[in-house]
C-alpha cells in the first residue's frame, strides 16, 4: 500500500519537478523567454490551487482509493492531450487542468499513510511517501530532457502521461482503506479554523520558496550563466533530488526518534538558509565551490515535506487529515503560482544573486513562525 501511494505521487511530481529539467527545450518550443518559461511552469500549480482542498474533502468522503484512482487517470489523459497545442497559451491551460485533475493524489496517499501506520512510525512512513517526490524529480531529470531531445516536448509529455495511468492502475488494485467515520461539515470547517494549522502552513509555505527557486531555475541557470549543457544540468538537478530522498528518509525518522515534527522541520529550515545564501555570496566563484553548494542548498531544500506533511495532519487527526493535507498543499501550491514568475522577474530587473539571496531568507522567515507551533504528542 505504501510503494503504491508513492508510486502515484512519484508519477505527479515527474510533472511537478520534471518538467523544470527540460526548461530549455520548452522555451524553444513555445518560443518563449525566462519569464513566459515560469508563468508556464506555474500553470500547473494554478491547477493545483484551486483543487487541493476540495479533493481533501472528497477524499475524507469516498475514500483514497477512488481519489487517487479517478483523478491521476484523468491527469494522465489530460497530458497526451498536452501534444496537440502550439500555444504555450493554450497548453498551459491543458497543463493547469491535468494538475487539478492530478491533485487528488496528494491528500489521498497522505490520508492512506495516516490510516494504516501508527504515531510511531509516521514520520518514517511519510519519509518513505515523500521520497516520491524527489524520485519524480529524478526521472523527470533523467528522463524528459533526453526525450524532448530526441522526440520533441510531445514524446515527454506522452512519457509523463503514461506514467500517471500506470501508476493509477496500480493504485486501483493496490490501495485499500481501513473503516473510518464518516466526517460532517461541522468538523472540516473547526479543522480548518485551528491556529496551529495556519502557523504550521505558513512557515511550510516559506520553506517553499527556496525549494520552488532551486528545483525550477537549477538548471536554466547552470545551462544560461555556466554553460552545462541541459543534459549535464538536469543530471545536476537529478544529484539533488537525490540527496533531498535521503534526506527525507533520516528527517522522518528523526522525527519519530524526537517525538517531535516541528524540532527537525525548524532545523531543516536554519540549515537550508544557511547554505542556501552561501551558495548566493560565493556565485562568483568557479564551478567547484558553486555547484556542490547549489546541490546542497537544493537538497535540503527539499528534505522537511514529509515532517510539514505528517504535522498536518496529526493536527487534525486521521479522519479529517484529507482536509487538513489539501488545505496546507493548497497553500503549498499557491506559493508554486507566484514563485517562479516573481523569481524570474527579480533575476531579470537585477541578477541571480539577487534572487538566491532573497530567496534564501524565506526559510529563516519560516523557521520564526513555525516556533510557535504547539503540536500534539505523537505517542
Amino acid at each position: 500500500m505504501l510503494a503504491a501511494g508513492t508510486a502515484a505521487q512519484a508519477s505527479f511530481s515527474t510533472i511537478t519537478l520534471g518538467l523544470p529539467a527540460m526548461a530549455p527545450a520548452l522555451r524553444e518550443e513555445y518560443g518563449i523567454g525566462l519569464q513566459g518559461v515560469g508563468l508556464f511552469l506555474a500553470a500547473q500549480w494554478v491547477g493545483l490551487t484551486v483543487a487541493l482542498l476540495p479533493w481533501g474533502l472528497v477524499t475524507d468522503r469516498v475514500g483514497e482509493r477512488r481519489a487517487l484512482t479517478f483523478g491521476l487517470a484523468g491527469c494522465g489523459l489530460l497530458l497526451g492531450v498536452l501534444t496537440v497545442p502550439e500555444s504555450p497559451w493554450i497548453a498551459g491551460t491543458v497543463l493547469a487542468l491535468a494538475g487539478g485533475v492530478g491533485a487528488s493524489v496528494q491528500s489521498a496517499s497522505g490520508r492512506a499513510v495516516m490510516q494504516w501506520f501508527g504515531p510511531s512510525e509516521r514520520g518514517l512512513a511519510f519519509g518513505v511517501r515523500q521520497t516520491a517526490v524527489p524520485i519524480g524529480g529524478i526521472v523527470g531529470a533523467l528522463a524528459l530532457p533526453r526525450l524532448a531531445e530526441s522526440g520533441g516536448v510531445d514524446a515527454a509529455f506522452l512519457f509523463l502521461g503514461g506514467f500517471c495511468l500506470v501508476t493509477a492502475l496500480i493504485g486501483y488494485a493496490v490501495v485499500r482503506e481501513l473503516p473510518s467515520e464518516g466526517v460532517d461539515v461541522e468538523e472540516v470547517e473547526w479543522t480548518l479554523r485551528d491556529r496551529r494549522l495556519w502557523l504550521l502552513c505558513g512557515g511550510s509555505g516559506l520553506y517553499v520558496t527556496a525549494q520552488m527557486v532551486l528545483f525550477s531555475f537549477l538548471v536554466l541557470y547552470l545551462h544560461d550563466e555556466r554553460g552545462f549543457s541541459a543534459a549535464g544540468a538536469a543530471g545536476i538537478l537529478a544529484v539533488a533530488q537525490a540527496g533531498a530522498m535521503l534526506l527525507r528518509l533520516g528527517a522522518g525518522r528523526w522525527s519519530d526518534v524526537l517525538r517531535s515534527r516541528i524540532v527537525p522541520l525548524r532545523r531543516i529550515g536554519v540549515a537550508t538558509t544557511i547554505v542556501f545564501a552561501g551558495a548566493a555570496v560565493f556565485l562568483g566563484a568557479g564551478n567547484a565551490v558553486v555547484v556542490p553548494l547549489l546541490v546542497t542548498a537544493t537538497a535540503l531544500s527539499g528534505a522537511w515535506n514529509g515532517l510539514s506533511f505528517v504535522a498536518a495532519a496529526e493536527l487534525a487527526g486521521t479522519a479529517r487529515s484529507g482536509a487538513a493535507i489539501g488545505f496546507q498543499q493548497t497553500v503549498l501550491s499557491v506559493s508554486g503560482v507566484v514563485i517562479p514568475p516573481a523569481f524570474a522577474t527579480v533575476v531579470a530587473l537585477s541578477s541571480w544573486r539577487t534572487g538566491f539571496l532573497l530567496a534564501a531568507r524565506a526559510p529563516l522567515a519560516g523557521w520564526a513562525l513555525l516556533g510557535a507551533v504547539r503540536e500534539p504528542p505523537t505517542s
